[in-house]
């Protein structure tokens, strides 16, 4: 589900569910936060990049899971899962580096807020789904786009549920290099080590410096999110995309 690997004080998370095209259900938010907190605690860790294995960097929630929270809603959601991995991501005090080998959607792309460097593959796409399933922007990324990207390119990619290119994310800002996928782990390590042969407490003081003003605002942006989530989750709108997605999804096995 998760796989980690070391080298020269990188360590690499690469996302594992191939056949899901590495969507996120509980135990991979879970494990990816537990892997991130594991990584802050480790001195001879400098770097994390993060990526994913097969076609897709991640398609985002496991959506046949969140039809399943509709339902039956898990008690202390925001003691584990998807907002646990936004605690630890925000807070993570290393720098962190995402590799985007192939599709990103919802989570898939905006965990790109939190990268203090991201490579994209340019046969790679990304997309934020949120208005085609009927729901609210998630993970901050209603305050993190536009201080990224441009209000109008957030605007965009946030209201227009429409994939965006390697080339057109470079373009925006929202990634920093884009890569042949042949290249892109090799280039993206490459950066790494520049950085890992750097004192770890002096990146570490450039993180804290650059990212601490930003905390409350990702806070309270995630808050408003989840309110307007928590008010579109269910409806009309939601429960006709998710339930398309599942029939979708049957039909194809």
């Amino acid at each position: 589900m998760l796989n980690v690997s070391d080298d020269n004080r990188v360590r690499t998370l690469t996302l594992n569910r191939p056949d899901a095209l590495n969507a996120f259900n509980e135990a991979l938010y879970d494990s990816t936060a537990q892997a991130l907190l594991a990584a802050a605690d480790d001195p001879d860790v400098a770097v994390v990049v993060i990526t994913g294995a097969g076609r897709a960097f991640s398609a985002g929630a496991d959506l046949v899971e969140m039809q399943a929270n509709i339902t039956n809603p898990r008690e202390n959601a925001g003691q584990h899962g998807f907002f646990r991995m936004l605690d630890v991501l925000s807070a993570f005090p290393k720098p962190l580096i995402c590799a985007v080998n192939g599709v990103g959607v919802g989570i898939g792309a905006t965990i790109l807020g939190y990268a203090d460097l991201a490579f994209m593959s340019s046969d790679a796409r990304l997309k934020c789904p949120f208005t085609s399933l009927g729901v609210a922007p998630e993970a901050a990324s209603s305050f993190l786009l536009p201080r990224q990207v441009g209000r109008q390119n957030a605007a965009w990619i946030l209201m227009s549920s429409e994939w965006i290119t390697a080339a057109e994310a470079l373009e925006m800002g929202l990634v920093w290099k884009v890569c042949e996928p042949t290249e892109l782990l090799a280039e993206t390590k490459r950066h790494a080590n520049v950085l890992a042969s750097k004192p770890i407490p002096s990146l570490m003081a450039v993180k804290t410096t650059m990212t601490a003003p930003l905390r409350p605002q990702i806070d309270a942006a995630i808050e408003r999110e989840t309110a307007c989530f928590a008010e579109l989750i269910g409806a009309a709108a939601n429960t006709a995309a998710l339930s398309e997605f599942t029939s979708r999804g049957q039909s194809d096995e």
